[in-house]
This record gives C-alpha cells, structure tokens and sequence, in this order.
C-alpha cells in the first residue's frame, strides 16, 4: 500500500470505535496494515509505548501477579493465566519456566511495545502488546481479576519510553518443506545420535534439510504421517483417559507452553479447543494440511510428539508426553499416538468404497 493510500491515525482510531467488537488482527487486515500500525494509531490515545526488549519488560509483569499469556501464529493461539516468575535472560533466548507460566523468549523479534487501555462494555480492558519487525504480534499480556492493578500504573511507567518511528518490513515468507530424500541415510544415522530434542533443528540444518522435510525424508518407524484428525482424536483421549501432555505453540518471537492434563477439548466451527480453568488453546483444524508422529531419542528415553503444519509448511503446535510425569503417563501417551491411522490407513478404505 502507498503512503497516499494508507489510512490515517485518526481513521484508524475511527474504525476501532465503529467496531468494537472486531479483533485487532482481523481490523487492521481490513484496512492493510499491521496490527503493531493499528495500535499505534492510538499512542496519545490509550496506548503508552515501552521498552520492548524482554530482559527489560518481562521482569516488570511479575508486580502484576497472575497475568493472562496470550501467543499465537496464525493458525493457533494459547492462553495461560499465572505470575510472570522467575525470568532468566539470555543472548539468543530468555524463558520464564515457573509454575503455570512457562514461555520461551527471542529478544531479536521482540522490536515494539504497548500498554494498551481501552474502554469497553465490560469496562476498561488493559494489556500488554510486542510485536515483531513486520508488526505481527509476538506476545500479549492481559491483567486477570486476580491481577494486582495497583501496580499497573508504576509497572507502565517504569517501562514507558519516547514512541520509536514505527516501520514495519515485509513478513518473511514461510520457508517450505526441505529435504533431499538421496541422503536418507545420513538424516537416519545422525537422528539415531540425538540426546536431546533441542539437537534436531541443527542436526537437520547441516544436512540442508528443515523440520517438515527431514520429517517427510525419515519416514517409519521414526516418523508416520496421520491422517488429519488425528489432533482432535488425541487431544480426545488425552482428557479422556487423564494423561498428561505438554503443548507447544509459538511464532518467531514467543513460544508458549502448557504442561499438565486437559478436560474440555470442544470442537466450534473449523476451531479445535481445550477450553479449561488457567488454559484456552484454539486451533484451526482446516489449516491443517499434515500431522506427523515423530520420534526422538534423548537421555531420558524416545520422545513421541504428534506435530501439525499448514498448508505453507509452517508449524503450528506440537504436542508431547510428560517425562516428568513418569513411565506410566508416558507408556499412556504412546498407546493414544500409535493408535491414530496413518494418512494412507485412512485413504486405502476410501479407494475400496470408491
């Protein structure tokens, strides 16, 4: 869009009023611009620029105490509600892993910040907003009933800085599936070494390979395509049978974390939900285009995630067994994957009734 093109501060503002009951993400795609572009619109007008630099912000949040956590891509959100404890910084990466809130940070994402106030039919809603480079929304923080709103005013201005020239670059495009099926071998020996999940990603990379290639190249028994329901049916017998699970959903900036049982798993339209006290996840089941099974090898034994990518190849949440909760859960969490058909389980019923 044109700088002659672009809406202005005040239409903005204009249309936020007009429809109150719109998301930001969904306004601000309406008019072409970014949602960081949309809240800024309102500096001077219910929203106060911060530091946006999480050694800085996030220490600040734990005055509020429990807080609701909001991370989302663009196919699936996650929301937790607990105190920003604990935080530990770090060069390339920074985390908070205590209690209910448990996050993974990546500072050179985290580019623009807000507290945002803004009045409603339920009163004045306040949160707090990071986006990336392109204006796309790494993290959001809401205050809960619970929340200490006293100190929401002193934890604003303890970070409030002058408001940057906000311009936001092109969004990266999705790097699609990679992989080179002639060096099968190689990926399979060099799987076989991990001891950890967090060696994958490398280990893929210097075989030129990314996540959903070197997922497609590995094939049974390390890894199995399910068939499409498969998210639905294991977050089903999950909360069914009471085994815990670990959900990871994140962007480039902000991973988020919920490790513990699920009870409600409801599914509304095209939305996939666990809709539970303190967790809300909402997944887009018709931007699934693949689900894989996936085993790991570690220290502490095979880690079995069932793993979901759109249709771009982007990730969208992945789901694990909990270690800490002990053989048992695990050996539960195994028998819920394996049970799940493969994609071609699922298409050789239909070729016969065809």
């Amino acid at each position: 869009m044109s700088d002659t093109n672009r809406p202005t501060a005040e239409a903005l503002r204009a249309a936020r009023i007009e429809h109150p009951g719109t998301r930001d993400r969904d306004l601000a795609a309406e008019f072409g611009v970014s949602e960081a572009e949309l809240v800024a619109a309102h500096l001077g007008h219910g929203a106060v620029s911060l530091a946006p630099h999480p050694d800085r912000l996030v220490p600040a949040l734990e005055a509020l105490g429990p807080l609701m956590a909001l991370t989302r891509n663009e196919s699936c959100v996650i929301e937790k509600t607990g105190p920003y404890a604990g935080y530990k910084p770090g060069a390339n990466a920074s985390f908070i892993a205590a209690g209910e809130i448990d996050l993974r940070f990546f500072p050179s994402h985290w580019v623009y910040a807000f507290a945002v106030e803004r009045e409603t039919e339920r009163g004045t809603q306040r949160s707090i907003q990071v986006f990336d480079a392109a204006g796309d929304a790494v993290h959001k923080v809401y205050p809960r009933p619970e929340s200490t709103l006293s100190a929401w005013a002193p934890v604003v201005d303890a970070l409030r800085v002058e408001a940057p020239a906000l311009q936001v670059t092109p969004r990266t495009p999705v790097e699609g599936p990679s992989g080179d099926p002639a060096r099968a071998p190689e990926l399979r020996e060099a799987w076989a070494r991990m001891t950890d999940t967090h060696q994958f990603l490398t280990m893929a990379g210097r075989l030129r390979m990314n996540r959903l290639g070197a997922y497609r190249v590995a094939a049974e028994p390390l890894t199995r395509r399910l068939a499409p329901g498969a998210i639905a049916a294991c977050l089903e017998a999950a909360a069914g049978t009471g085994t815990p699970i670990m959900v990871f959903v994140g962007n480039r900036g902000c991973i988020e974390i919920h490790t513990g049982p699920i009870h409600r798993v409801a599914t509304l339209g095209p939305w996939l939900n666990i809709l539970d006290p303190g967790l809300d996840l909402h997944l887009r089941a018709d931007h699934v285009a693949e689900v894989w099974a996936v085993d790991k090898p570690t220290r502490r034994g095979a880690a079995l995630s069932v793993e979901c990518f759109d249709a771009q190849g982007m990730l969208i949440a992945q789901f694990f067994g909990v270690n800490k909760a002990g053989p048992e859960a695990l050996a539960d969490w195994r028998r819920i994957v394996d049970a799940q058909p493969t994609l071609a389980e699922t298409a050789e019923p239909a070729r016969a009734a065809g």
